[in-house]
């Protein structure tokens, strides 16, 4: 009792020693109020001197030297974390995608505005400054991206951008680079004629088909440097905050709520850096749709739905032959069968000897999805062909359905959809897609595709409900009880009263 009694007394005796503790200065001086009011004024100017060199790199870019603003796309060569790394070593994907200068020259004013004030050591200071950037990027910069993408994509539209539209005819944008080139060779051809070169004329063509091609391809590129722009925001992004962060740490003393505070306002950057990428992601959802219409097109061509002319773009182009390999490889086909299931013996053999639809349907999407995933960065050319390929597998899936099956036509449909499948997974670029599991998951339409040949191939009916119950346990089954009555009805050896008194259970 004692000793607590002591205790008690000194703890009080600290208390009251604290109290009278005299500061030599105040915590809170005019000196640190003048310093807190011309941080306030040094942040507004850090804000005018960003803004400024967001609009000088846009000027840059939209000037006399906008030429010289398309460089090579810097993240394909990011470190081994990146997201970047190849899947399946295709040297298409992304090859020749280009980023213009704009974006590295805005993070970059961003990046020397901030530094000047984390360089004054104030917290107040620097946390506004560290708050006007992840500001401004994220609505100012963010904002002109987004414009810019959707220009971009909208200079992509099949039949009025560089796209082919229906029927293979070539794009209103690329009709002007066409007319542009057309004009400069008949010139440069005249003077060679008119001095005695009339060897030549034979070379005339050959220049003014590649001439075209250039045209027409450099377009292409430079519409997609427009949404690789965002890919490359998201990443600059991530490396200023990194470098923010480490600034702060060296200058800035640690534990304190000055610096937490300071922390926190770097930190936001994060945000900046999510806003990026979902309007990339956006921006990719938008160039989708505007190619679905095209997409559509091909597969009701090519599964015997609707005809049209073969492709006049494929000659300026290149591109030859009308069949696909798996590997890649074209093959000359002049009569392409169209989707037909209901195969005799004869008809199935037949069938395993000649191209089918699915050939020409490959090769048209590759002449359509090529020019633009060799030009865009790498996740979005996945993401394009991963939604490509979910399009023209819905349109599949509605041409099944008025499809009559023979046993052997079920066989040959599992044979179309795993060279479908074998398609997609070669072109694909992301480690993560090269597996069936995670393709599917990412494109519900092709699992879907998937799953219906795997049940028009059951020898008996009494299997399907076992297929259903297993793979629903797998958790790797899309399909309702409908879908499954729709798709096996379409079996001409098994009856429809069979199959709906089989499968009368709900979902």
């Amino acid at each position: 009792e004692e000793s607590q009694a002591f205790d008690r007394k000194e703890a009080e005796q600290l208390r009251k020693d604290k109290a009278h503790v005299q500061h030599v200065l105040p915590s809170q001086t005019q000196l640190n109020e003048m310093v807190a009011e011309v941080g306030g004024y040094l942040s507004g100017l850090e804000r005018t001197f960003l803004l400024a060199g967001i609009q000088r790199a846009f000027y840059n870019y939209t000037g006399a030297n906008g030429i010289n603003s398309y460089n090579p796309l810097t993240i394909l060569s990011s470190g081994a974390g990146s997201s970047y790394g190849r899947g399946n070593g295709s040297s298409k994907t992304g090859g020749m995608a280009l980023q213009t200068s704009v974006v590295e020259e805005c993070l970059y004013a961003a990046q020397q505005s901030t530094l000047r004030a984390f360089a004054t050591g104030h917290n107040g200071t620097a946390a506004a400054a560290a708050n006007v950037c992840a500001d401004t990027l994220g609505r100012v910069l963010l904002e002109a991206l987004v414009q810019r993408a959707e220009t971009g994509s909208s200079m992509l539209t099949p039949g009025d951008g560089f796209l082919p539209g229906a029927g293979g005819s070539l794009g209103k944008a690329a009709y002007g680079l066409m007319s542009t080139a057309q004009k400069g060779l008949s010139t440069a051809t005249k003077g060679r004629i008119s001095s005695g070169d009339h060897g030549s004329r034979t070379l005339n063509e050959e220049e003014e088909r590649m001439a075209m091609k250039q045209r027409i391809d450099t377009g292409i590129a430079r519409a997609c440097a427009t949404m690789n722009d965002l890919e490359v925001a998201v990443d600059y992004t991530r490396r200023l905050q990194d470098k923010l962060t480490q600034e702060m740490q060296g200058t800035f003393a640690a534990m304190t709520p000055e610096t937490e505070q300071l922390n926190m306002c770097i930190k936001s950057l994060a945000n900046t850096m999510e806003a990026y990428q979902s309007s990339s992601n956006s921006a990719m959802d938008q160039l989708i749709s505007v190619v679905m219409s095209r997409v559509r097109s091909i597969v009701n061509e090519c599964v015997g739905q609707e005809s049209a002319a073969s492709s006049g773009f494929s000659n300026v182009m290149g591109g030859v032959g009308v069949g696909v390999g798996v590997g890649g490889g074209t093959a000359a086909a002049v009569n392409v069968v169209k989707m037909n299931y209901e195969l005799d013996d004869a008809a199935f053999e037949l069938a395993q000897l000649s191209e089918g639809y699915l050939s020409k349907l490959c090769y048209m999407l590759d002449e359509l999805m090529e020019p633009l995933r060799g030009h865009l960065a790498p996740r979005l050319a996945d993401a394009l062909l991963v939604g490509i390929i979910g399009g023209a597998s819905k349109r599949l899936e509605m041409a099944i359905k008025r499809t009559k099956f023979t046993p052997l036509g079920a066989l040959a449909l599992d044979s179309d959809i795993r060279f479908f499948i074998n398609f997609v997974k070669e072109r694909v670029d992301a480690q993560a897609l090269t597996s069936n599991t995670s393709l599917y998951k990412s494109c519900n339409p092709l699992a879907r595709l998937a799953q219906i040949a795997l049940l028009m191939n059951v020898d008996d009916l009494d299997d399907v409900l076992d297929l259903i119950t297993s793979s629903k346990r797998k958790k790797i089954w899309d399909l309702t009880l409908g879908d499954c009555k729709t798709f096996l009805t379409l079996r001409v050896d098994f009856e429809t009263r069979k199959v709906n008194g089989l499968l009368q259970m709900s979902d």
